[in-house]
């Protein structure tokens, strides 16, 4: 199947950039070694099994380079692969193909790796009612890019920045003067009629009950309660506030994410889907055209 290019201005700066720190003013070696008219193809194969995300970036990436090069993909993003599995094949000319395939596969194997690890978690899960979220612990300039491919991996987006909704957490409390003083000052300055949702992070059981005097607080988040103390705070929110969302935050694994969501939270974000990436192994390997 053909991939669609993307046109989110905001990605095609980013993989623009990416080129340009790569390519530089040129790439010496394929200018030397590959002449111009030479064609072939390239195939993308998975050496890992996985969830595939990047396969659209990647297919930009070539066509920013050469729209002579023309991408067939077996799999697309999202999608399941399997170790040893044809990913896509590129054709056209070779010299474009080596240009640009280490942007191509550094957005590929990044994006795969993020999704395989959401995956991974959002089946731990399964059964429950629980979300799994990011949050914005992100590659500098690559937010875009790591939020989708947590989508690809059926996991759910947080913030995307900081104008999207409120989050107090434990600096803005001690700038505040307090956990009620931060809620007030928010609640002065935006409106509830803006539609802006507020969230309180809670460090132990004293600001949980605070947070829930505070009745412009939409959600709270429970950063690095034990189980028991999520259990007891959950109770606690669910007998007082049903209206208030349950964020677990902190010590998030495969080996303890299906306890925390057993507690009874609705959402449990994980900063390490983002940062901490293990990139699926992917390779590309070039043929000259028989």
């Amino acid at each position: 199947m053909r991939l669609s290019i993307l046109h989110d201005s905001t990605m095609l700066q980013r993989i623009e950039m990416a080129l340009r720190e790569d390519i530089g003013t040129g790439d010496i070696t394929t200018e030397c070694t590959v002449p111009t008219d030479l064609t072939g193809t390239g195939t993308f194969l998975a050496k890992a099994n996985g969830i595939l995300s990047g396969m659209e970036v990647a297919a930009t990436v070539f066509h920013i380079v050469d729209r002579g090069l023309v991408i067939d993909a077996s799999l697309t993003d999202g999608m399941p692969v399997l170790r040893g599995a044809r990913i896509a094949v590129v054709e056209g000319p070779i010299a474009s193909m080596l240009t640009a395939e280490r942007v191509a596969l550094n957005f590929l194997q990044r994006m795969s790796g993020i999704a395989t690890a959401t995956a991974s978690l959002v089946k731990l899960v399964e059964g429950t009612a629980v979300k799994i979220l990011d949050t914005r612990k992100t590659a500098p300039g690559l937010r875009a890019f790591d939020k989708l491919a947590v989508v690809h991996g059926r996991g759910t987006n947080h913030r995307f920045g900081l104008d999207d909704m409120v989050l107090i957490k434990d600096n803005h409390i001690a700038a505040a003067g307090g956990l009620p003083a931060a809620v007030d000052l928010v609640a002065a300055r935006i409106p509830k009629e803006r539609g802006i949702r507020i969230e309180v992070e809670a460090a132990n059981l004293n600001q949980v009950i605070e947070a829930l005097n505070c009745m412009a607080v939409d959600i709270i988040m429970l950063d690095n309660f034990s189980l028991d103390e999520m259990a007891t705070a959950v109770k606690l929110i669910r007998g007082r506030r049903k209206d208030v969302q349950i964020e677990a935050s902190g010590n998030v694994s495969e080996q303890t994410v299906r306890a925390i969501a057993e507690t009874g939270v609705d959402m449990i974000s994980v900063g390490g889907l983002t940062h901490s990436v293990r990139a699926l192994d992917i390779s590309f390997n070039i043929r000259e055209k028989e």
